[in-house]
């Protein structure tokens, strides 16, 4: 494609709106419109070969890395897919994943470092610890690299914007939900990394709201740790040693998806609440059942989707389009409205389905707007 100044006024007028629906905060919403941009100057000039987006300029082959604490876990496969879609949309390079497979801080930490002395074009992390990405992140900028948190963040850090889940509230909501079911007596909770700033805002949350809500409810956090093999024995060991449990939950994929594994393998069903995060398979499956009253969903695609947009609008306008701070939202998943999640298998949800999924004849109405009040 030619440069912008080559483009046609009705496709000037594209990139206008985005630009300002993004500098707006339009998050979302203004990513779609990205997205119509982006593909109706592609279909009308017949691609992108020549590394230009939809009405954008000729940009360089920018390359971004996304820097992880548990590479290699289910939950991000839509993550993945994510970036890759959108760096496919812009005319990129699929950005780097690395990071850690363990949650290992000092091995995120070495990567983020290899990051910027191999000049990244911009780094998205998941701020998982509070210190270890301060320097880090203080030297890309001064180095002219973006660097925006994803998934995870962190009080008194640097990142331009954080795109995730509200960590602490999502965990709120989760408590006020376990209390309708559950009044009195103990609850297990399983989380993958206890003090990750991607999973403990949550367990925090769910015990300050059961201390309103529920104040009978005694909260026993379980260490299932960050490897996802081992979670199913962690919690397994758990519900053994406490069978008086009212109920099993958790605040991360992997625990939620293991949870669902136990209740089925000791015919728990109806005996034990149970919830968690997340759109594993097993997961789904428990929800369907009725072996998991509800699970959350975060929506893991947008984690990697917006920040490669993010970056991207933000090199290409020099700075002046700023990354707006992104909630990704949640989803109570329960029997009434998993059946699509299960049918659709999509990519946008980590499954195989990459055609295009059916819109429903109806779309259920949302929770009235609160913008304007």
């Amino acid at each position: 494609m030619s440069d912008n100044r080559g483009a046609r006024p009705a496709d000037q007028q594209s990139r206008r709106t985005v630009l300002k629906a993004f500098g707006a905060g339009g998050a979302a919403a203004a990513a779609m419109t990205f997205l119509q941009a982006c593909t109706g100057a592609q279909g009308a000039s017949g691609g992108s070969g020549s590394g230009a987006a939809g009405a954008f300029p000729s940009t360089p082959k920018w390359r971004f890395v996304f820097v992880n604490h548990v590479t290699t876990n289910s939950f991000f496969v839509p993550t993945r897919s994510g970036l890759a879609d959108a760096a496919s949309l812009l005319g990129l390079p699929t950005p780097q994943w690395t990071g850690s497979q363990t949650g290992n801080v000092s091995e995120m930490a070495n990567a983020f470092e290899t990051a910027i002395n191999s000049n990244a074009d911009g780094i998205a992390v998941a701020l998982t610890d509070s210190n270890a990405f301060v320097d880090p992140t203080k030297k890309a900028l001064a180095k002219g690299i973006p660097v925006i948190a994803y998934n995870a963040s962190a009080a008194n850090n640097f990142p331009l914007t954080y795109v995730g889940q509200d960590l602490y509230q999502s965990g709120f909501l989760m408590g006020q939900r376990i209390a309708t079911t559950v009044k009195s007596g103990k609850i297990l909770v399983g989380i993958s990394q206890p003090g990750g700033n991607n999973v403990q805002p949550r367990l925090d949350g769910i015990v300050a709201a059961l201390k309103t809500a529920a104040p009978a409810v005694k909260v026993q956090s379980v260490n299932t740790g960050a490897e996802q093999a081992a979670e199913l024995n962690a919690i397994t060991a758990a519900y053994t040693g406490n069978p008086d449990a009212k109920g099993i939950y958790a605040v991360d994929a992997g625990s939620t998806a293991s949870i669902a594994q136990l209740i089925k393998s000791r015919n728990l069903q109806g005996k034990v609440h149970a919830g968690g995060y997340d759109l594993l398979q097993d997961t789904l499956t428990g929800v369907s059942t009725g072996a998991l009253d509800f699970t959350i969903d975060q929506s893991a695609y947008l984690q990697g989707f917006l920040p490669v947009l993010y970056l991207y609008l933000y090199r290409l306008s020099g700075t002046l389009v700023t990354p707006p701070f992104t909630d990704t939202g949640l989803t109570f998943v329960t029997k009434e409205n998993v059946a699509p999640y299960l049918s659709a298998n999509s990519r946008f949800e980590g499954g195989a389905n990459n055609k295009l999924i059916a819109m429903p004849k109806s779309i259920p109405l949302p929770p009235p707007s609160t913008v304007g009040h």
